[in-house]
């Protein structure tokens, strides 16, 4: 519920600020007086775009806020999914700055404009000439039929199956889609494994190759240089080991004199045990290296083989032909276990399909079934708004294709005089009956549904006497469990409020402004005078006005 309306600085309006109760709020005003500049400021706090051109002072900002009692409104989890700070007395604001930046406000907590249309669409739902033209189209007229039908649980696990279908289906399309591609690729896939599977990749392969192939490559040189130093440790004669060993003798004679020849002698011996360490290893490699061409040739071509691999797949080292090769392991294993995937998916498919058939068979039952009261309740609220022939021909028509709100094509009909051909609302119904049809629509929804704040922007227009009464009493009656509001030129409607407002402008010096006041019971009667007989306040217009009051 609205409860409090400030304005500051839009269009004319300097500075309003209004206070709002439950229950049937009417407003009047002449034509001009910014009955639509109430409803703008309204709409922007509501989550409507802003331009520079609502600003009355193009220098000081325009700050609109709006307070609203929504203890009864089911939105908790709607803030927490946004991360907002919920208030049964929540504050909307809404500024638009001289830059042209616009900011928006929920308990103080900043938030984007689409979260605040979303949040907008919960707290007021504004009935302008424009949303009449909602009552021709599909969806509107299948929400009418889901409320009355009580279908909201089934809608919603439809949807909810929905949207596991459709992705399931993609995944599906892209799975076939995939295979074709990879069809075509698999081939060559494989042909570069395998020629990366010909050699054993590992860590290191490449340095150990290359370091086999330059010994072989160069086994003379290796041998000659090794059996010279084999010659220069170990000869009887002049070999360093033995001439070393003679060393060790001496040293062996000069240790038992004095504690620094022992010293000197542990030295001599530990050179002497490494150098015949290295002798040994020496002679060793000698023995074991041995010319081979054969392994040569072998490692040569295993070689050029890693070098030519690199440059196909341009990369410098093993690490990453190992990486290459893990991809197209994964790309040739994909492919190959793609028919089976393929199956568990279209299976999967199959299941969601039958569950999503069965809500939306469901759905179908439940909306036939209401029709026939639907039909009784729309004709016999219409007869009492000067539409006595009015009918509807209201038709489920399953279909194969799976929309947001089920399998079904609704026709929705009217003829609105006895002989008249059925046809749609958008071809046949005039505008004065599209608003009465739309009012009684919303009457009806509100006994199904919990809508918000209710407010109707001339919803009257095309019609006058007995018939604006009978409107004036719908929307009364709607105000028992809701807020409604009526922006009106009739003052049979205005009549029926329990309260009454007035727009008006002034002028003061060079500028104008729009204001908004609320009516006390000897205001109401003037202004419902001057509704009926203008200006000039004949006694009979006076009467009349307190005979509408009472």
């Amino acid at each position: 519920m609205l409860i409090n309306l400030s304005i500051k600085n839009y269009a004319l309006i300097d500075n309003l600020n209004v206070n709002f109760t439950g229950g049937f709020t009417t407003i009047t005003g002449e034509t001009g007086a910014g009955k639509s500049i109430l409803l703008g400021g309204l709409s922007l706090v509501l989550g409507k775009r802003a331009d520079m051109s609502s600003l009355k002072n193009k220098d000081s900002r325009c700050i609109i806020e709006a307070v609203f009692d929504i203890k009864n409104y089911n939105l908790e989890s709607f803030f927490i999914e946004h991360d907002l700070e919920f208030d049964s007395n929540t504050i909307v604001r809404r500024e638009i700055h001289p830059s042209g930046k616009s900011r928006a406000f929920v308990n103080d907590s900043p938030l984007t404009l689409d979260i605040l249309t979303q949040l907008g669409k919960r707290l007021v739902d504004i009935h302008s000439q424009h949303q009449t033209l909602q009552l021709t189209e599909h969806d509107f007229q299948l929400k009418l039929i889901d409320a009355f039908a009580d279908n909201t649980k089934i809608l919603n696990a439809y949807k909810n199956k929905l949207t596991k279908y459709k992705t399931t289906l993609q995944e599906f399309d892209e799975l076939i889609e995939f295979q074709k591609n990879a069809i075509k690729e698999h081939d060559y896939n494989t042909f570069l494994l395998n020629e990366l599977d010909a050699i054993y990749l590992e860590e290191g392969l490449q340095e150990k190759l290359e370091d086999q192939f330059q010994q072989l490559n160069n086994v003379e040189t290796v041998l000659e240089n090794l059996s010279k130093g084999n010659h220069l440790l170990s000869d009887e004669q002049i070999g360093i080991v033995s001439l070393l060993q003679e060393l060790k003798l001496t040293s062996g004679k000069l240790s038992v004199i004095g504690n620094k020849f022992g010293n000197l002698k542990e030295r001599i011996d530990s050179v002497f045990i490494e150098l015949k360490d290295i002798a040994e290893e020496i002679q060793t490699l000698q023995d074991s290296i041995e010319p081979d061409p054969g392994k040569l040739e072998e490692i040569n071509t295993k070689l050029h083989a890693i070098y030519d691999l690199q440059r196909k797949h341009e990369v410098t080292n093993v690490s990453q032909l190992i990486v290459i090769k893990e991809a197209l392991t994964q790309k040739v294993s994909a492919t190959q276990n793609l028919e089976e995937e393929i199956l568990d998916k279209r299976n999967l498919l199959e299941a969601l399909k039958n569950e999503l058939d069965k809500e939306a068979n469901s759905l179908s039952v439940r909306r036939k079934a209401v029709i026939p009261e639907i039909k009784e309740k729309l004709e016999h609220s219409l007869q009492s708004l000067g539409l006595p022939n009015a009918t509807f021909n209201i038709k489920v028509i399953p279909t194969q294709e799976y929309s947001t709100n089920g399998i079904d094509t609704l026709m929705f009909l009217f003829s609105a005089n006895k002989g008249s051909d059925y046809n749609t609302l958008k071809k046949v119904a005039s505008g004065g009956e599209l608003s009465r049809i739309m009012l009684v629509i919303k009457s009806l929804l509100a006994r199904y549904e919990q809508l918000p704040t209710l407010m109707f922007d001339e919803i009257d227009s095309g019609v006058s006497g007995e018939i604006s009464n009978r409107m004036g009493d719908i929307m009364q009656k709607m105000s028992r469990n809701m807020q409604v509001f009526s922006i009106t030129h009739l003052p049979q409607i205005a009549s029926k409020g329990d309260h009454h407002f007035k727009v008006f402008k002034i002028v003061e010096g060079d500028s104008t402004q729009t204001q908004m006041k609320e009516l006390l019971e000897d205001e109401r009667v003037f202004e419902l005078a001057e509704m009926l007989g203008g200006k000039s306040m004949s006694d009979s217009a006076l009467a009349h006005a307190r005979e509408l009051l009472n």
